[in-house]
């Protein structure tokens, strides 16, 4: 696991701010000559570790979201996963049309850098809302074949812990309340987010 980023403290806040403005050339390059960037020297060795990042693309000022792309599992270097995820977060959200280069100028970008998932091991569904710590926690849940995520991001709007595993349920295709009626698989994972903003 040597090449593979285990601490979010890898991460320091000069590579994180670097790793927005990659995402952001990188979707600027693709809305407006159709390019996919890399590049020929990566500048910090955690940008060379398998990483695995989710970019957010929200409106400004309203924040209000426009595309949101990643990956849960490391495994390709970090600086390609934020490229593709920035391209994928513009142009691939089913939920929204693609961005267009008019719209660049209007957005805001925000790289999330998750750390590795554990397995969350619960003896039932109260043990479980005991044990996820809103705010924090990133949760995946997997049943079958259904999986779905939520970043600690979505706590924001879903505060409460029973109605954001409701809808993290819904998310990956399963009722509502799949959480209290079926033996779901719960991983948590942590994020170092990094915005335009800061």
């Amino acid at each position: 696991m040597d090449d593979v980023i285990l601490s979010l403290d890898e991460i320091t806040p000069e590579e994180g701010r670097g790793l927005v403005k990659l995402a952001r050339m990188a979707i600027q390059e693709y809305l407006t000559k159709g390019i996919k960037i890399d590049l020929v020297e990566v500048p910090y060795e955690s940008w060379k570790k398998k990483g695995a990042s989710f970019v957010t693309i929200e409106k400004s000022p309203t924040h209000q979201l426009r595309g949101c792309i990643g990956s849960i599992i490391p495994h390709q270097p970090l600086y390609k996963d934020v490229i593709d995820n920035a391209i994928s977060a513009a142009t691939s959200d089913p939920r929204f049309p693609p961005l267009t280069p008019e719209e660049l100028d209007d957005v805001i970008i925000k790289v999330s850098i998750l750390s590795f998932p554990q397995p969350l091991e619960y003896k039932d569904p109260y043990d479980l809302l005991e044990k996820i710590t809103p705010f924090r926690d990133g949760l995946i849940i997997k049943y079958g074949n259904h999986q779905a995520t939520f970043l600690p991001d979505v706590w924001e709007e879903l505060p409460d812990k029973k109605l954001f595993l409701s809808h993290l349920c819904q998310k990956a295709g399963l009722p509502a309340d799949c959480w209290l009626t079926l033996p779901i698989q719960v991983f948590v994972y942590h994020t170092k987010v990094f915005s335009e903003e800061d």
